[in-house]
């Protein structure tokens, strides 16, 4: 996994867990650059894609903060609370004869239009 994905992946279970909260400020790009002694484009970029998921949020001359709206709860409950309307997908991909490449298919374009790679 590369490491800009295992450095979101990070943020994101802190800020699940709550040792992250609400307003809290991520460190400087290059502070974790150094600290993980990786490139400072490889945390930038993780940075960047945690914003446009609105885990975290960019604040002009002050770096980054944990959103207000970020995600909550763990894994598991936030997938439970979407099952619901997965269920429903499934039924309505049944009644219309679509196989499970096709519901795929169709669902990927929307995860990445969302900014899921």
């Amino acid at each position: 996994m590369p490491i800009y994905r295992q450095l979101m992946d990070q943020v994101r279970a802190l800020v699940a867990s709550g040792r992250l909260a609400d307003g809290d400020l991520l460190p400087s790009v290059r502070q974790v650059a150094q600290d993980l002694q990786v490139n400072q484009m490889t945390v930038s970029k993780a940075y960047s894609l945690l914003e446009r998921e609105e885990v975290v949020e960019r604040l002009r001359g002050h770096g980054m903060r944990v959103n207000q709206k970020s995600p909550r709860g763990t894994l598991k409950e936030r997938q439970n609370e979407l099952r619901p309307l997965l269920e429903q997908v499934a039924i309505q991909a049944y009644q219309l004869a679509l196989t499970r490449e096709q519901v795929l298919a169709a669902l990927e374009p929307l995860l990445k239009k969302r900014g899921h790679d």
